[in-house]
């Protein structure tokens, strides 16, 4: 059996210091082949029923990361038309509960819809602050800026307690963090992060219920029998979440199957161990140096304060990370090392 180390060396070749997945994940070497032999595909005139065959497997393989049945997964382009269906669910003036500053393609479809009572409150106080009128309570498993992580136990119960709807946006936690997605209503997560995919993938898993939603997207790989739905309104809807689907980028997703077959291979809970340590190692450094980052214990993305100014520098020097805000955030996943955090710990020394 391959090392974890070993399948890392194998797989990634980054050419810098790359402490930015929280922005967009390194592609694996197998990705980058599955997603060449895709395009000649397409170039050759091959038929494309194995691409189709590569969504099915993505559909699979991360209902497996997220410990539920297949059957309610469905696949898209991005968080934010899994927010809008959700938002469409609702009757007029229900109340959407929120943490204040979370990312904008989780809360912005509630704000939209023009109708609905949309509450912010600091991400501590999350489940505290939901009430009896709460319809939906709706958060990133990591905060995008900072890294915080959603008690998202707490959230639950305090949810089930009120009658309330959990919406777990894991696009940054999904492929470090492990997933209770049996424990949401709703959970959804793009691709190209930290499950180390192409642009233009998302995942979304439904109650078996369907939660109330109406497939509003719903084209013909919505139809329990996709290809007889070709013409004309899909007579029949996928008795699973399927029937939420948008036509898949076949692309992305024969390289999005590859991405999440090697994480299956290594595992979610060796990755968490690998990234959090990292993360662990430069706020020990940073506190060395005199710097308090955004507190976030047990997360892979560290945020610090009043450094952001210093993105643009790092880049120059070979060092790859994030200005959000005025903060410099750094995020570790599976191809960093000690020596990516010791270097990048002696940059801002410097």
């Amino acid at each position: 059996m391959e090392t974890f180390e070993n399948l890392v060396r194998a797989e990634f070749t980054p050419k810098h210091t790359y402490l930015n997945t929280a922005s967009n994940g390194l592609l694996p070497a197998r990705t980058v082949g599955a997603v060449q032999a895709a395009v000649r595909m397409r170039a050759e005139g091959t038929p494309l029923g194995p691409l189709y065959e590569d969504v099915e497997a993505a559909r699979a393989s991360f209902a497996r990361l997220a410990g539920v049945p297949a059957e309610r997964v469905a696949t898209g382009a991005s968080v934010a038309e899994y927010g809008g269906l959700i938002a469409a669910s609702l009757p007029a003036g229900a109340e959407v509960l929120t943490a204040e500053g979370d990312f904008s393609s989780l809360v912005n479809p509630f704000h939209t819809r023009g109708d609905l009572k949309v509450r912010a409150v600091p991400l501590e106080r999350l489940a505290e602050s939901v009430r009896p009128d709460t319809a939906l309570v709706a958060v990133s498993a990591a905060q995008s800026a900072d890294g915080r992580l959603a008690d998202l136990p707490a959230v639950r119960a305090a949810a089930r307690a009120h009658g309330a709807r959990t919406y777990v946006d894991a696009s940054q936690s999904a492929g470090w963090l492990p997933m209770e997605a049996d424990a949401d209503d709703f959970l959804a997560a793009v691709g190209f992060k930290w499950l180390l995919g192409p642009h233009g993938a998302s995942f979304f898993v439904a109650p078996r219920d369907f939660g109330g939603l109406t497939p509003l997207l719903a084209g013909w790989v919505a139809g329990e029998r996709p290809w007889d739905s070709c013409y004309g309104p899909v007579e029949e809807l996928a008795h699973s979440a399927r029937r939420f689907d948008v036509s898949p980028a076949l692309f992305t997703y024969a390289g999005l199957r590859a991405s999440l077959e090697l994480l299956e291979e290594i595992g979610v809970d060796v990755v968490h161990a690998h990234d959090v340590g990292l993360a662990d190692r430069f706020r020990a450094g940073l506190a060395g140096l005199g710097h308090e980052p955004v507190p976030a214990p047990g997360s892979a993305i560290v945020s610090v304060p009043g450094l952001g100014h210093l993105q643009g520098e790092l880049s120059r020097a070979g060092i790859e990370v994030s200005d959000r805000s005025g903060n410099l955030r750094a995020a570790f996943h599976l191809y960093n090392t000690p020596a990516d955090v010791d270097r990048l710990l002696d940059a801002l020394t410097a």
